[in-house]
């Protein structure tokens, strides 16, 4: 009904301890979990910190002076980044756009979704996001699934654009 308040899906008994009913699901769930803290964790999870330090640990980053120079040996850059990101950034042309929700999709050698032309096993893939955090962890999946010369571009589109190297702004989809 129109101007009612929200009702929260969580029973008065776990409501925060104020008075107040959260107004919605969000704010119920903010509240949850504000209280949290990290000692609810598996004692062996790794912090993101961690995780990409041994992540990259174990691969080869490509600043990009190497990737651009990579390109004319046969790598393949591929941009994980959002449209929003390459509207607000700009694009690497000739670079293949793979969203990162399908990327082991389009690249797994095996998948029905692949795209046959990148989908192999000895391919130079190189994965780009905005700063290098995301890609790092995209490489690494890559490399887990048979990829084995996927790596990233260290800094990301970011760093690639203040080595001066070919941008452009972002293509439309029209």
């Amino acid at each position: 009904m129109a101007g009612r308040p929200a009702r929260s899906p969580l029973p008065k008994a776990a409501w925060p301890s104020s008075t107040a009913r959260p107004a919605t699901a969000l704010a119920a769930a903010s509240a949850s979990a504000a209280r949290l803290t990290s000692d609810h964790l598996p004692a062996d999870a790794p912090s993101i910190d961690e995780l990409l330090a041994e992540t990259r640990g174990g691969m080869t980053r490509l600043r990009p002076e190497a990737a651009f120079a990579g390109l004319t040996d046969a790598a393949v850059l591929v941009d994980i980044r959002s449209l929003e990101q390459r509207i607000v950034e700009g694009e690497v042309p000739g670079a293949i756009i793979i969203g990162r929700n399908v990327l082991e999709w389009r690249l797994d050698p095996r998948s029905d979704a692949r795209i046959p032309a990148l989908a192999r096993s000895d391919a130079q893939i190189i994965v780009m996001c905005s700063e290098g955090y995301a890609s790092t962890l995209a490489a690494a999946t890559l490399r887990r699934i048979g990829l084995r010369e996927a790596t990233y571009l260290d800094g990301g589109f970011q760093a690639w654009q203040a080595a001066g190297l070919p941008t452009r702004p972002a293509q439309s989809l029209g």
